[in-house]
């Protein structure tokens, strides 16, 4: 029998109440034993099937009708000799292809092998894995994503408590009902009934079996809006399941796979790969459902990494929600925290210190740089430091020739020898202080990491995603390759070099990547962002150029398809700071604690964001910094950097004095520019996390530079 959970708990203030609660009780009890007996006397129908067949037919039919599921059964189901017929079950969480078991020993998983009465049932499963292969293409044409489509078997007369033998889960009689209705909620009533119907049309021999309370024939029932079923076609299916997901919490939504970028996540890469796009594109979604696709098509493990390391959290979290039963399949990290755990694995001695490290760097400055012809050219250290951090190290190179004809992608400031001579100087200083403190900096990890693995200490992964590809350096992207070589499907790069946030870049191709052709598809379409948000975002970046990390240089205003309309934008500039914190304030103080957990408030530096995190806080706002953001829906106002917030996307976002992002010039026309597009781009970057509202604000220049 279906297990219906009962209200439990609280207080009973009145008899009245808790007489009214024994009604509903009583109510809920006697609707479901109708259902129950309604659906008995449908499975009493295939004559030709087992008892125990109809005993688990009726529990799934008992779902149907106002219990908010379709159920499409095999036509040859009742008593179908030999195997190959079974249902499928469509409801708020999911589709679900059942194969029911009966007359059968024990059931039980031996090494990852179903066996009963000493027999194994390899055959069985491979059969059902068979069918929802077809129903997950014919469910993918309305946009859904695989791991929506869950294979299960029933054993009738049987206990069984939902083990798990790869993606299949192994149910009892007693527990398929209590187990389909604790799953947690996917679609709403009207995606489900059109779902039904186009899996009622496409797939050959099913057809419609439910305890119908209003007696209307299956497939007729008019839908909430009064329009008749029939009349969802392909494009209203769509367009019913964008606006589910977009009215759901904003971390539900980063689980929405839409139709169009469906084919990429089942799409067969014989070679590494790449996809790309605008921002708002979808690449973080279609990676994760990728990710979730090869895991279970894989006996092996999955490597999912990131260059922030704030992402690694959420996007296993946002896994976990869409494909639980292949979670813990995947291992997320950040690069860098991936390589650490590796070298530890093989007792390869690592003293990480980026304090002790930049300390290194500050003593360098001090005794070669400073006097030297670096200074002249761009005073500020921190350039001379990148320079080192990304184009030396980053690059791996170790000799002075190599340095002297490298490329510097992102690098606009013109070295001639005797600069580059200085900056190797610098460099060599730096080396000898870091090592004479025994101490690494990052660079180091990854190319320890990268020699190790090239030294014959590849771990066995089947694939590896690596999202935000554009922020890594040519190290890390030589990692990635030789982590997964040209292993079919094993390699998948997901980026876009107008979202890089950090100084440098390099070309695929300099890792030995090739992704030209078939193997790089570029998303065009964004469905994130409102049209006046992007908007906003593009007039930003219009006039800056940029080198993608395949090589192509792309205008800064990109050909974007707009799908959403009708966006809110409020920019404004107010006389004094005060002014301007004080609108702030007032504006997220509005938002009630739903509107509240769906915003952000990004900062430039770590100055502001530590500014606002005060001023929020004793303003009585919850807040949660986006570096101990995990994903989950939880209450309180994102609050976190430009930086750290890549790969995430938010309802509402607020970039409080986002003018002062934009570096003014310090003497050096090249350096000044080259600060400034990055500077653009990290704002940009920001800008687009905004799916539905985004608020700018800034004070005029006087009173900007009155308060510093």
């Amino acid at each position: 029998m279906i297990v219906v959970p009962c209200e439990r708990g609280g207080a009973v203030g009145v008899g009245g109440s808790a007489e009214r609660r024994g009604q509903e009780a009583r109510r809920k009890e006697r609707e479901l034993r109708e259902r129950w007996q309604a659906a008995r006397q449908v499975a009493r129908r295939w004559e030709r099937a087992s008892e125990g067949e109809r005993q688990v037919a009726a529990q799934l039919l008992t779902l149907t009708g106002k219990g908010g599921w379709r159920l499409l059964v095999d036509r040859r189901w009742p008593g179908a000799e030999g195997a190959g017929a079974y249902m499928v079950l469509v409801g708020p969480a999911g589709i679900f292809v059942v194969d029911v078991k009966d007359g059968e020993a024990e059931p039980f998983v031996v090494d990852g092998k179903l066996r009963a009465a000493g027999e194994p049932r390899d055959g069985d499963v491979q059969r059902l894995l068979q069918v929802t292969r077809t129903v997950v293409e014919a469910s993918g044409e309305l946009g859904m994503t695989p791991v929506a489509v869950q294979p299960l078997v029933v054993f009738a007369g049987k206990q069984l408590d939902a083990p798990l033998l790869g993606r299949v889960h192994l149910l009892g009689e007693r527990e398929i009902g209590p187990w389909l209705v604790s799953r947690s909620v996917r679609m709403r009533p009207a995606t489900v009934r059109a779902l039904a119907d186009h899996l009622e049309r496409t797939l050959q021999g099913y057809e419609s079996a439910s305890v119908d309370e209003a007696s209307q024939p299956t497939g007729t029932a008019a839908a909430s809006d009064g329009a008749p079923l029939g009349l969802f076609d392909v494009d209203a299916m769509r367009d019913a399941a964008l606006d589910e997901a977009m009215r759901a919490p904003i971390e539900q939504w980063m689980t929405f796979l839409h139709p169009d970028q469906a084919a990429l996540v089942r799409r067969n890469w014989a070679v590494p790969a790449r996809i790309s796009g605008p921002a708002g594109t979808g690449k973080t979604v279609v990676a994760l459902h990728r990710t979730a696709y090869l895991a279970q098509r894989t006996t092996g493990r999955v490597l999912y990494v990131t260059f922030a390391s704030n992402l690694p959290r959420v996007q296993q979290t946002f896994l976990s929600s869409l494909a639980p039963h292949v979670a813990d399949r995947v291992d997320f990290h950040s690069l860098h925290a991936w390589a650490l755990d590796y070298l530890r694995s093989r007792s390869v001695q690592v003293n990480l210190s980026a304090e002790k490290a930049e300390t290194a760097f500050s003593l360098a400055w001090r005794r070669v740089g400073r006097a030297s012809v670096l200074a002249d050219l761009v005073p500020q250290p921190q350039y001379w430091h990148e320079e080192i951090t990304y184009v030396i190290k980053g690059r791996g190179i170790t000799a002075f020739a190599d340095y002297v004809t490298v490329r510097r992608p992102g690098r606009r400031t013109t070295l001639r020898r005797h600069h580059k001579e200085a900056v190797w100087a610098l460099y060599e200083a730096y080396e000898s202080n870091r090592m004479e403190r025994g101490v690494h900096d990052f660079n180091d990890v990854l190319s320890l990491a990268l020699a190790e693995v090239q030294g014959g200490g590849r771990p066995p992964y089947a694939a590896v995603i690596a999202d935000e590809v554009q922020d890594l350096t040519l190290v890390g992207a030589k990692l990635l390759y030789a982590l997964a070589g040209e292993a079919s499907n094993g390699l998948l790069l997901v980026g876009d070099g107008q979202q890089a946030v950090y100084p440098g870049g390099f070309r695929l191709s300099d890792a030995g990547i090739e992704v030209r052709g078939d193997r790089s598809q570029v998303l065009r379409i964004n469905y994130r962002n409102r049209k006046e948000i992007l908007e906003v975002a593009l007039d930003g970046v219009a006039e800056d150029s940029f080198e993608d990390i395949d090589g192509e240089r792309l205008s800064g205003r990109r050909d974007v398809e707009f799908t959403y309309q009708e966006g809110a934008v409020e920019q404004g500039v107010w006389p004094t700071w005060e002014e301007h914190d004080k609108v702030l304030l007032e504006a997220l103080s509005s938002l009630d604690a739903e509107q509240q957990a769906d915003s952000a408030v990004l900062c430039s530096s770590k100055r502001l964001l530590e500014h606002y995190r005060r001023l929020l806080v004793g303003s009585g706002i919850p807040v949660v910094l986006l570096e101990r953001y995990e994903g989950r829906s939880v209450p309180g106002v994102k609050l976190g950097s430009y930086q750290r917030s890549k790969g995430l996307e938010f309802k509402r976002v607020y970039l409080p004095r986002h003018d002062a992002a934009i570096p003014k010039g310090e003497g050096n026309a090249e350096a000044d520019h080259e600060r400034r597009e990055l500077a653009r781009r990290q704002l940009f970057v920001a800008t687009t996390r905004a799916r539905d509202f985004l608020w700018t604000g800034s004070v005029t220049p006087t009173d900007s530079a009155q308060s510093g």
